[in-house]
């Protein structure tokens, strides 16, 4: 398995909360950074959430940022995003995406090197 596979995604209320869940591709990449990226149709696709490889720092998207958290765990090749008070705005199909090259936190989609084949989250107003 090369490509992350994510999960979690679905339909949901305004207010509402949803958790995404990134398997990562392989453990070779586990101490890399990972993101998360979403796309709206229509849209381009934008950043979200980036991740350091020890866990210990975090960026947010200022559209996102208080309502959403991105977390990992090494152990398990696994990232999250935990995402609250959702709004009809952040409608998308949400893609994990992962560095095969840095560590640090990394805002833009050519710092990654694999990618999900994404998880649709609908908001309803």
């Amino acid at each position: 398995q090369v490509q992350p596979v994510e999960s979690g995604g679905g339909l949901v209320q305004a207010g509402g909360s949803l958790r995404l869940s990134c398997e990562a591709s392989e453990s070779t990449f586990s101490n890399f950074a990972k993101g998360w990226f979403r796309q709206a149709p229509g849209r381009e696709r934008e950043f979200v959430a980036t991740i350091n490889g020890d866990g210990y720092r975090t960026a947010y998207a200022e559209s996102v940022k208080g309502r959403f958290t991105i977390s990992r765990d090494n152990g398990k090749n696994e990232m999250y995003l935990r995402m609250n008070s959702l709004k009809p705005e952040d409608t998308a199909v949400y893609y994990c995406a992962e560095s095969a090259r840095f560590v640090t936190i990394r805002f833009i989609p050519e710092d990654y090197d694999y990618w999900g084949q994404g998880t649709q989250v609908t908001v309803s107003s």
